[in-house]
């Protein structure tokens, strides 16, 4: 693939920093269901979500659960859809071994209560964007997925996800062009980006593409090196994230931005399952 021309312009979209107020939450599980072999969706409600707020698609709030020793832990998660009306709040968990959040929502049950605090704030990407390309495993599947059904007609939006089998794919309803590409690959292979690679080598990345990354660090970092050195794709025209780290617990390394971060952070712990305890999903 030739390298991609440059000629994004000068007025790349900005992402805007919006602070809320910060709340914790008592709310009550309505539903809990399997979504996918390994997606469940948790429906919450309450009075106390009164207030509410949510001004991206890939925000995070904290949920505060038992941990495996019984200890209280926090963890983050998306808020997949939010409804005043309804006064409901959906989260997505990631359906896998050995985390208390997957653990907690296995065994969720209607009337059962989750504590939440945030989102404390949002990053708002506003500008002229054309087209987004947003990129991700199933730990992004939840703010992909809302940031399609969101998007206005006129939109144009390509996903690239990467998930366990045919029976993990979603589908979204949006009044957005989308077109979805889906990658099959095991759980114990989430931080190999090579599959992710080919598929963008296929793709074109018109002028006025936003890239949006959520994935593994390792595959984030491997996806944005790409856009950028292969690809010619401005950096103010990509947001990467590694969502989680392979091989540490409850780490993640958020807004990357060229080498800055530490490979020091994403070494594996002794003794840490290499699928993510934690992680925003």
């Amino acid at each position: 693939m030739e390298k991609q021309n440059t000629g994004f312009g000068a007025g790349a979209p900005e992402i805007r920093r919006v602070r809320h107020e910060l709340r914790q939450r008592c709310l009550k599980v309505v539903s809990a269901i399997r979504l996918t072999p390994h997606m469940i969706r948790v429906t919450l409600t309450g009075p106390e979500l009164e207030g509410f707020v949510s001004a991206s698609p890939d925000d995070h709030i904290k949920i505060f659960i038992p941990g495996l020793d019984g200890a209280l832990v926090r963890r983050d998660y998306t808020p997949r859809r939010y409804d005043p009306v309804a006064r409901t709040l959906v989260l997505d968990f990631v359906n896998h071994d050995g985390g208390p959040g997957a653990g907690w929502a296995r065994a969720a049950l209607p009337g059962d209560t989750l504590d939440i605090g945030g989102p404390k704030g949002s990053q708002v990407i506003a500008g002229p964007v054309d087209h987004w390309l947003l990129i991700g495993d199933e730990t992004a599947l939840p703010a992909i997925g809302r940031r399609v059904e969101e998007l206005p007609g006129q939109a144009h939006v390509t996903t690239v996800v990467t998930v366990p089998g045919a029976e993990d794919e979603q589908a979204f309803v949006t009044a957005a062009r989308h077109q979805a590409h889906w990658m099959h690959r095991p759980l114990e292979q989430a931080d190999d980006a090579t599959g992710v690679l080919a598929i963008l080598e296929k793709l074109s990345i018109p002028e006025g593409c936003f890239v949006w990354i959520g994935a593994e660090a390792h595959v984030a970092r491997a996806v944005r090196q790409y856009l950028v050195r292969q690809r010619g794709v401005p950096v103010q025209w990509i947001k990467a994230s590694g969502y989680w780290v392979k091989g540490r617990a409850d780490a993640s390394v958020k807004n990357m931005t060229g080498e800055d971060w530490l490979d020091t952070a994403c070494a594996p712990q002794a003794g840490v399952p290499a699928w993510p305890a934690g992680g925003k999903a």
